[in-house]
């Protein structure tokens, strides 16, 4: 078996050889320059070093557009030795403090009333902008008809995308003293990307679609069961319905956060895989696993084990043989490495969790 097949087959229960040994969040790791400091050209041959599967994070992305189209430039408003001020064309205001793990911070979003969504809707959210496509498009077509890797379709999120136009406090406010503005940034987003993907799958098969929210913190969702259900669910049927259209079959969301109880939510409403599952935000994914026997899980892996010591590494490698038993389970780790990872410890962790991937048979669930 190849890693697409494996990949598609252990999320969605079937029997396979073992499940694939993917990088998820490793390879983009945000302690690389450091390593590469100590191990030169590191990064250029990370991937090949450390034997994973297959490509970006294990499953791969196209490159057609599938957020706001015709952006103009970014403008640098200030910049100083550690710190840039920049504005996107669509209006975003961010910050990026330099040398940090995760040093950006976003002052102002494009959309802050109904004439603001309309103006980003008009300008940049239109289905057959050809810029969408990259000129090359057929090349990425043949590439793609032979191809041994899992491939997605792209949503930047029900949630995720209105986030992106408002930010969660302004949203927030808004699912009660504007609900039309955001069915209407909901609908208007989703209905647009499948439009455009309806064009995609005339050319490739794909095997997933990918949403990215983000909508959950370490107590639990941003939004109330009964929110989602009236805002969210109603688009995450019309993704459930394009996917078994065109035979794609799995929906994978991308969530941090303690995201157990939102699991229900998305399995209610077509979802079957998810991840990362993040353990320090208090995400119990064996009980997840039991509780929800249909859904799928990336990730689950403790990053934080890693500046521990091997004993915390490898109660983190047992529970990733454990899960793989139990079957519909990819592990990795439940997001990207930070600064404080040495490369010693990384490389432990890597070819520990291989052996266990290439030794473990994966349980086969419903």
């Amino acid at each position: 078996m190849n890693s697409r097949e494996r990949f598609v087959g252990v999320l969605t229960g079937q029997e396979v050889d073992r499940v694939p040994f993917i990088p998820v969040f490793g390879t983009g790791s945000h302690t690389l320059p450091a390593w590469e400091k100590e191990h030169p050209g590191l990064k250029a041959r990370i991937r090949e070093l450390f034997k994973y599967d297959s490509v970006y994070r294990g499953w791969q992305v196209t490159p057609v557009n599938s957020y706001l189209s015709s952006v103009p430039p970014t403008v640098i408003l200030e910049q100083t030795e550690n710190k840039i001020t920049q504005k996107h064309g669509d209006g975003t205001v961010e910050i990026i403090v330099k040398g940090e793990d995760y040093g950006q911070c976003t002052i102002e979003w494009p959309v802050k009333n109904a004439k603001d969504w309309e103006r980003v809707r008009n300008l940049h959210l239109q289905a057959d902008d050809p810029a969408r496509f990259p000129g090359n498009w057929q090349d990425y077509v043949k590439e793609y008809k032979n191809r041994e890797y899992p491939l997605q379709l792209t949503h930047k999120g029900v949630y995720g995308f209105a986030r992106l136009m408002m930010g969660d406090e302004n949203l927030s406010y808004a699912f009660y003293d504007e609900p039309g503005l955001v069915h209407s940034i909901m609908d208007g987003y989703t209905d647009m990307i499948i439009k455009v993907w309806s064009k995609m799958t005339v050319d490739v098969q794909f095997d997933l679609i990918e949403c990215w929210e983000d909508m959950a913190y370490k107590n639990g969702p941003m939004i109330s069961p009964d929110t989602f259900r009236e805002f969210m669910k109603p688009n995450y049927e019309k993704l459930r319905a394009f996917a078994d259209a065109n035979g794609i079959k799995i929906i994978l969301v991308d969530c941090d956060g303690k995201i157990d109880e939102l699991a229900g939510l998305m399995v209610e409403s077509g979802v079957n895989a998810m991840y990362p599952f993040e353990v320090q935000a208090g995400n119990d994914l064996e009980r997840v696993l039991d509780k929800y026997p249909t859904l799928g899980a990336i990730g689950g892996l403790n990053k934080n084990a890693l500046t521990r010591g091997r004993k915390e590494m490898d109660l983190e490698l047992e529970k990733a043989r454990r899960l793989i038993a139990k079957g519909r389970f990819i592990p990795g780790l439940d997001h990207a490495v930070l600064s404080d990872v040495n490369y010693d410890n990384y490389k432990y962790f890597n070819d520990e969790l291989r052996k266990i991937v290439l030794s473990t048979k994966p349980g086969k669930k419903q």
